[in-house]
């Protein structure tokens, strides 16, 4: 009996691993920065856990950082010709240095998409690749679902798909999610899950902003969809972010809310987590110097520390002199304004080894834009953090920071040399920042999977049970009115109106039957 069961034990791992050695996944990356570093690393986690993947990777300037080091799956690079790819950079660039500057607004975002719709077109348009994606058989693609263009392909493709949020959960159409605004804060609202009264009556208010800026949204991709796809079969794209199978979400608890998830919602926070190395021996060295006062780690995203102002960088040096602290400050060489000296406390370097600083004993706060990977990796490490949120997410991200009390967020806005000085003294210096930070990390560390485990074991899942169907709810395929039971509420208020009216007949006949009985007697 029990080399019986040990048998069909080892037939049963044999059979997962020809499923999973046969299955092949297509990834999709066409946008920069922090996107493509997280498709990049669930491309590798994927491939490391026995799936055949390739990535299709659209290639160009804004890339070549990331991309050092040699993937261990395959890789599809596209681009557009010469001259094509010369407009289209200038139009990235103008973008690039709007949000730089701080002009980050539903106006910005709305061009943002525009952008990416005429790339996607042009992409559509590449027959040979499209063909050679047809051709491969992909068992499933995964995407990233800010990248609109990836839902267009998977369509053509007409391929099951994943989608992989890099964002929070809040940022999901509330079509994806059984969402209450009395205590979900609507995606910017810069709410907690704390409200007071007026606080629900603006969530209650910016859901129905929210909803009708997404749908602006969509709307850029109208022309793309129209130019490439027949009349009659034009999807809808709202509808097509609910044929994904799963989706994964780059948080967790240990950041995020408490909110009821759909089954098919998995969260993966910390997916981006790689093994600590020891650190470059000249930046051990700066820190030394230090001794117990420690040191300061700054990292403002790629974008960003591209596009810092000269009184950015001058009000936050200001700053960093008032400290004991040595601060690592990732910041080029070729922005650093020649009128400002550089702080004696103070090394800048154009990369820096955020992970392993992070990891550093002698660590004491982490000044961060708020891009989710950068706050993943300091609740990985029990980090706390002031944040100088610039666009996108990275507000929000900041509001569940400090909700946590983990670190305290400044308006760029308003940055100056004092204030900024003041709360780095002040997050340092207290300690309930420093043990919020370091239980987030035990919640974090203390799931009993890991989220490469949970990526590859739900992904396994689907694919052998053909799909998803059975954790999808119901709820995705009814109409909204019937999701939000307005047709019971309306029959329900029909019938009450309809018996008190009839009520009200009643007794007014019964009232003229009396008085008539009345009139009678008394004649």
């Amino acid at each position: 009996m029990v080399a019986h069961r040990n048998w069909l034990l080892v037939s049963t791992f044999l059979l997962e691993a020809l499923i999973l050695e046969a299955s092949k996944i297509l990834t999709i990356s066409t946008l920069g920065g922090s996107h493509y570093m997280a498709m990049s690393r669930v491309s590798h986690i994927l491939q490391e856990g026995g799936l055949n993947v390739t990535k299709l990777l659209y290639e160009y300037d804004y890339t070549a950082d990331f991309r050092k080091e040699k993937p261990s799956y395959k890789v599809i690079n596209w681009s557009l010709p010469e001259d094509q790819q010369k407009k289209f950079d200038n139009r990235y660039r103008l973008l690039v240095e709007e949000l730089g500057h701080g002009r980050f607004d539903h106006h910005t975002l709305v061009k943002i998409h525009r952008f990416i719709a005429d790339l996607c077109s042009q992409f559509l348009s590449i027959k040979d690749i499209m063909e050679l994606l047809k051709n491969e058989n992909f068992d499933l693609v995964l995407f990233d679902s800010i990248d609109i263009c990836s839902l267009l392909i998977i369509e053509k493709l007409e391929k099951r798909c994943v989608s992989f949020l890099p964002m929070q959960a809040s940022f999901m159409e509330f079509g994806l999610s059984s969402a209450s605004l009395s205590y979900i804060p609507v995606y910017g609202s810069g709410l907690t899950d704390q409200m007071d009264f007026w606080g629900r009556v603006k969530n209650f208010l910016l859901f129905f902003d929210f909803s009708m800026k997404q749908r602006e949204i969509l709307s850029q991709y109208d022309n793309t969809i129209q130019e490439h796809f027949a009349e009659g079969s034009r999807p809808v794209l709202s509808d097509l972010l609910l044929k994904a199978e799963l989706w994964f979400v780059n948080s967790d608890f240990a950041l995020d809310f408490a909110r009821p998830l759909f089954p098919n919602t998995v969260y993966v926070g910390g997916l981006l987590d790689k093994p600590v190395q020891p650190i470059p021996q000249d930046l051990e060295n700066f820190i030394t110097q230090f001794g117990d006062s420690g040191f300061i780690l700054v990292a403002l995203g790629a974008i960003v520390s591209q596009h810092q102002t000269k009184e950015i960088i001058k009000e936050m040096n200001s700053a960093f002199a008032r400290l004991p602290q040595g601060v690592l400050w990732t910041c080029k060489d070729s922005h650093w304004p020649k009128e400002v000296t550089l702080a004696p406390n103070v090394k800048i370097m154009d990369w820096l080894p955020q992970t392993d600083l992070l990891a550093h004993p002698r660590i004491r706060l982490f000044v961060t834009h708020g891009g989710m990977n950068s706050v993943n990796e300091a609740i990985q490490h029990g980090v706390p953090m002031v944040g100088i949120p610039f666009f996108t997410d990275q507000p929000e991200n900041m509001v569940r920071v400090e909700a946590k009390n983990m670190g305290v967020s400044i308006q760029l806005q308003t940055l100056k040399a004092e204030t900024l000085a003041l709360t780095m003294k002040k997050v340092i210096e207290d300690k309930r920042y420093k043990s919020a930070a370091m239980a987030s990390k035990i919640i974090r560390q203390s799931h009993p999977l890991t989220p490469a485990q949970r990526l590859v074991g739900w992904i396994d899942h689907i694919l052998q049970t053909g799909g998803a169907a059975h954790l999808k709810p119901y709820a995705f395929k009814q109409p909204w009115h019937e999701q939000y039971l307005l047709d019971v509420f309306l029959f329900l208020l029909g019938l009450t109106l309809g018996t008190l009216w009839l009520l009200v007949k009643v007794l007014g006949a019964v009232t003229r039957c009396l008085s008539g009985a009345r009139k009678v007697k008394q004649t």
